[in-house]
């Protein structure tokens, strides 16, 4: 039997339907977590300073330090995203400067909308989609099951709040995105001869995770220490660990440049001169000690909760498990980085996020959550129960495609966001913040329908491409 398999084109597929799915929904450009990363970035590309003064009383998250007002967070979305505004202005030649300086101003509007789309689609969707290849790559190798792979992949980038965390600046799906490709670096990069490249990978993803967000330091070092596990007793062991070092100091270098360039001085955060926000005070920058109610929340709440948001990922506990009898220390590590990124939620002042669907502090945990997915999906025998598997994966994939559609942000007076506003409210007048709908002026529900249309050819192309992988390995091993 010869059946001609193409092994790129799974891989190629994926990344371009879960790229289509992040570029294709947008966000509120005025959200204060967008457009305080936005204005700075603008300052940035444009006047060559790090202040938002003159933008100052657009948004509630700020910094104010002595008669200037900066960005108030870690600003490693600020900086990839710099270069984004700089090619708009290059290519438009329309600044900022003499724009009216008012929410919902047409053209101010109109300048921050593209801007931030041009972002997300370069920066977080990009990010996600290449970690969706990274998690697919991990979960192929730890389960030999291309299925198995692509049910993990497809659960973290489309099945979780991921997709619409992936349509904005927020530093939660990047943050995911990069722990998950360095994951992959040390997985791929530890396989045989130890691999500089893939030590360069590593240490750049966790230095530029923690940049984007600074607790990201914590999940990152239990990321760290798993490597260095896999890399004890292995010759050329010291040249990773040195390859890694030089690819994390390229995060510290673009902090330590844009510190100096906003404050004459390396050792000052954003956070220091936070304004409005009195819990910031209590503890570590609002960072106290864990609580159990507020856990639950996380998990469980109705206005909050993961569950709700993602229900494919009940199922993790159980994939870890199986995930322990043959990786042990890769289990070890996700159960700690899952429950760091929970702890640390959980004893966050403001832990609710303010506005947003689903808990997305807690985000970048997911991906470690799906991977657990794959050797559970491999060892289901009986047909019912993958079938049970698929309907909650599709489940999933519906509920985050009408948060992605409508509001990833919803307000924090809902007492259950997902019914009311998203599915009670925003669907049935379709409300959806598409690109044929904000770009060029298309209806309610068209801009959805080509979506469709896209993403139900993506994935049948994909189904097709993966079953005929499957035939041609039951073809080589006759």
């Amino acid at each position: 039997m010869n059946v001609r398999v193409d092994r790129r084109a799974i891989p190629a597929l994926l990344f371009a339907l879960v790229w289509l799915s992040c570029g294709w929904f947008g966000s509120w450009e005025f959200n204060p977590n967008n457009s305080t990363r936005l204005f700075a970035a603008m300052s940035l590309a444009e006047q060559g300073d790090a202040t938002i003064d003159e933008f100052a009383h657009l948004t509630i998250d700020k910094a104010q330090f002595g008669p200037h007002t900066y960005l108030d967070k870690a600003p490693g979305m600020t900086l990839l995203a710099t270069p984004v505004i700089a090619l708009a202005f290059g290519l438009t030649g329309e600044g900022a400067r003499l724009l009216e300086k008012r929410i919902e101003a047409p053209d101010l509007t109109r300048y921050l909308r593209l801007r931030l789309r041009l972002a997300t689609i370069l920066i977080t969707g990009l990010l996600t989609a290449l970690a969706t290849l990274a998690l697919w790559s991990v979960a192929r190798g730890v389960t030999g099951s291309d299925g198995a792979a692509l049910f993990a992949a497809l659960a973290y980038s489309l099945g979780t709040p991921v997709w619409g965390w992936s349509t904005t600046l927020f530093g939660h799906a990047p943050v995911a995105a990069l722990w998950m490709i360095a994951v992959w670096a040390v997985w791929r990069g530890t396989q045989a001869d130890v691999s500089a490249r893939h030590a360069a990978i590593a240490g750049g993803a966790l230095g530029w995770a923690v940049v984007i967000e600074y607790q990201a330091v914590i999940g990152g070092t239990l990321i760290a220490l798993w490597a260095l596990w896999r890399l004890r007793r292995r010759v050329g062991a010291v040249r990773a660990i040195g390859w890694a070092v030089a690819g994390g100091m390229t995060a510290g270098v673009a902090l330590a440049g844009y510190n100096l360039l906003a404050f004459g001085t390396i050792f000052r955060l954003g956070y220091q001169g936070v304004v409005g926000f009195e819990g910031m005070q209590q503890g570590l920058f609002g960072l106290t000690s864990p609580k159990a109610a507020v856990l639950n929340e996380i998990i469980f709440g109705l206005r909050r909760g993961l569950i709700w948001v993602a229900p494919v990922l009940v199922l993790a506990p159980v994939g870890l498990l199986r995930l322990a009898r043959g990786q042990g220390a890769m289990a070890v590590m996700i159960v700690g980085v899952v429950a760091a990124v929970l702890l640390v939620n959980s004893a966050y002042v403001y832990w609710d996020g303010g506005f947003s669907t689903g808990p997305r502090h807690s985000v970048p945990a997911i991906p470690m959550l799906a991977l657990a997915l794959a050797p559970l999906w491999a060892e289901l025998q009986h047909l019912r129960a993958r079938i049970a598997a698929a309907a909650l994966l599709a489940l999933s994939i519906g509920i985050n495609l009408a948060i992605a559609a409508a509001e990833i942000v919803a307000p924090d007076t809902y007492h259950f966001p997902l019914w009311r506003p998203i599915l009670a409210e925003d669907w049935p007048r379709g409300a959806f913040r598409d690109l044929p709908g904000e770009f060029w002026g298309w209806p309610h529900f068209a801009g959805m329908a080509l979506y469709l249309v896209l993403a139900a050819a993506s994935a049948w192309a994909l189904w097709r491409a993966a079953a005929r992988e499957r035939q041609g390995m039951m073809a080589w091993q006759s």
